[in-house]
């Protein structure tokens, strides 16, 4: 179990959408420093002394690694940055693939590896993950992402649990933001994911599973592939 109370936290992908959501929210739980990390901090719009604005590309090895030299003193960890170019695996841009790859399953796999250890020494704490129900329902190169994400998480989570650090998986089908304005379907408000993705944290669970879309994805994955895959129906 991880209060928010009087921890300092490092949100990733922090300027805009759900990532700015994730440190009001974490603010208004307690937060006593929240680092807003961005590729451009100088476009972190949250005016308040707590939120220290952070440069960091989650892509760039030694950007990570600065950002944890200057953030030693973290205890949660918001893996959030993510980007979504839909490429087919086949047919697509491969440029484009290898871009998604490095942002939405490299960085937070990179910036575990950077901040476990000052998570660790500084008492234990969590990790955040931001899933996606495509993580379970394969749409091409974006899916492909999550997938992978959803697995290191599950694999960190069993490594980083002797350390005291929480590792939670959250999952959630299109969001209300702006990476999500394209598309067509229910979209799940920015401040709903976040609220349910911290009170996991708060009560100690491995996920959050967020909405409709998610809950009902997760609880097919039992069935035959072509009940989520009907095109491939006999």
């Amino acid at each position: 179990m991880t209060d928010i109370t009087g921890r300092v936290a490092l949100v990733t992908g922090a300027n805009r959408g759900l990532g700015a959501a994730f440190v009001a929210a974490l603010l208004e739980r307690g937060a006593t420093k929240v680092y807003a990390a961005a590729r451009r901090p100088e476009t972190v719009g949250i005016d308040d002394p707590r939120v220290v604005p952070l440069p960091l590309d989650v892509t760039d090895p030694e950007s990570i690694r600065r950002a944890a030299e200057v953030a030693g003193d973290v205890t949660v960890l918001v893996n959030n940055a993510g980007i979504a170019s839909n490429q087919s695996l086949v047919t697509g841009d491969l440029d484009e693939i290898r871009r998604e790859l490095d942002t939405n399953y490299w960085g937070p796999v990179l910036v575990t590896r950077a901040f476990a250890p000052v998570i660790e020494a500084n008492g234990g704490g969590a990790i955040v993950n931001m899933h996606s129900a495509l993580s379970w329902y394969a749409t091409g190169s974006y899916s492909a992402t999550k997938a992978a994400l959803w697995s290191a998480s599950n694999s960190a989570r069993v490594e980083l649990a002797p350390a005291g650090i929480q590792v939670v998986g959250v999952h959630v089908g299109y969001v209300d933001t702006e990476m999500a304005a394209g598309a067509e379907g229910v979209k799940v408000p920015p401040r709903q994911v976040v609220d349910e993705a911290l009170d996991a944290v708060a009560a100690d669970e491995a996920e959050a599973i967020v909405g409709d879309v998610a809950r009902g994805v997760k609880s097919r994955l039992h069935e035959d592939v072509r009940v989520l895959y009907p095109q491939l129906a006999r």
